[in-house]
């Protein structure tokens, strides 16, 4: 799963005592951002193996500090501790750490058994990435209808609003469609990582921008 991430971010956004939606997007990809990040250090590690599902040749061997449910666990403990030492608003700290901790449930479904309680055996994943017919309108409708949620919940505070939600559409939906249907990488290589998190920041990016032009309709 890719931009259905950021989905638990525009939903959650819609709280009264939430981080922006700019923080909530880096929380929705808080633990690929690890992942890529000590991949590109070797402290975790991933291969390119055709065929590893159908929809992604990506072969997760190596992630115990990221993708297991405890590395997990610690990440969203440690963004909740961070937003809280920052702002000294609790329920927006337990906001921002349940986005980062929906990124395992999430890759749960999708993952071939990559997934780890606490980096060893058992390996767990329903992989939903062998079944394109589910995978992939799943993606769009977690994704878009939460988009459409969050509009609804929101109204514009700038002239500028539509534009910025065009362009967070479109962005989400180039990096969606180049995730699915770009020729598959030929080596798990530090261009390859380099541009996941250069992919992650744009978007988050994108969001703050759209963030900064709504707000709650109580509000």
């Amino acid at each position: 799963m890719f931009i259905g991430h950021f989905a638990p971010a525009m939903v959650a956004a819609t709280h009264p005592k939430a981080p922006g939606l700019g923080t909530l997007f880096v929380a929705g990809q808080l633990v690929d951002f690890g992942f890529f990040g000590l991949a590109l250090f070797g402290i975790e590690n991933f291969r390119i193996t055709p065929g590893m599902t159908v929809m992604n040749p990506l072969d997760l061997y190596d992630m115990p500090y990221t993708h297991s449910l405890l590395g997990s666990s610690v990440w969203a403990l440690g963004f909740a501790l961070l937003i809280w030492l920052i702002t000294r608003n609790k329920t927006g700290a337990l906001i921002g750490g349940a986005v980062v901790f929906s990124h395992w449930l999430l890759d749960l479904l999708v993952h071939a058994p990559d997934l780890t309680l606490a980096g060893s055996p058992p390996n767990l994943g329903f992989g939903l990435w062998n079944y394109p017919a589910i995978a992939m309108p799943l993606e769009l409708f977690l994704t878009f209808g939460a988009l459409g949620f969050f509009v609804f919940r929101t109204r514009s505070t700038a002239p500028r609003s539509k534009l910025a939600l065009v362009l967070l559409v479109i962005l989400l939906l180039v990096f969606q469609t180049f995730n699915w249907f770009a020729p598959e990488p030929e080596a798990a290589d530090e261009v390859m990582m380099v541009t996941a998190l250069i992919a992650f920041t744009f978007a988050s990016v994108a969001a703050a921008f759209v963030g900064r032009t709504r707000t709650l309709k109580h509000a």
